[in-house]
């Protein structure tokens, strides 16, 4: 699209070109990716308490100390790396948001298929919500509380059920823009 401006979104990315770039080219869009997919997770972690803009200007701090998001590095990550990210004003500095990261991608790696597995919440195929205004949107849903139960139970952190619908959304395997959004699809 030539002129972003000009384009008829949700309103939440309305008046911020880092959010209108995040909605237009990223978010609700399937992810079929493992790498990516992880990223995702991690990023919606973060977020916990936190404004999705905040997370997304610190991202690229968070690639290039995340070792690009990369997990079998990340399940590696050392005590020495986890103080040298606590101390880099760049990302998000809360010491159990950073040991999620590692054990998030431990048990990320864990997962024979990670990609197979995050989809099976959804049988494989993308829900799409009918929602007209963005106070219908849901916050949770009974496909996100049972995906945070099992992630919970397999030892992922900061998955609550909401942050899980935010995977979800983020992830493609919700699309809940808004009817009337040229990006729902």
């Amino acid at each position: 699209m030539n002129d972003s401006s000009k384009a008829i979104r949700c309103p939440w990315a309305e008046g911020d070109p880092l959010m209108q770039d995040y909605h237009d080219n990223e978010w609700g869009i399937p992810v079929w990716d493992a790498h990516a997919l992880f990223e995702r997770l991690i990023l919606e972690g973060m977020q916990a308490g936190l404004s999705w803009r905040l997370v997304l200007e610190r991202r690229p701090a968070m690639r290039r100390a995340f070792f690009g998001f990369d997990a079998e590095r990340l399940a590696l990550a050392t005590e020495d790396d986890q103080r040298r990210w606590l101390s880099d004003a760049g990302l998000i500095r809360n010491r159990a948001k950073i040991a999620s990261v590692i054990a998030n991608a431990r048990t990320y790696l864990a997962l024979e298929d990670p990609v197979a597995y995050f989809w099976s919440f959804v049988e494989g195929t993308p829900i799409l919500g009918e929602w007209r205004t963005a106070s219908e949107v849901p916050s949770q849903t009974d496909e996100s509380r049972a995906m945070s139960k099992a992630l919970k139970g397999r030892g992922f952190k900061f998955v609550g059920p909401t942050i899980c619908y935010a995977l979800m959304q983020s992830a493609g395997l919700v699309n809940d823009h808004l009817q009337g959004c040229q990006f729902r699809q």
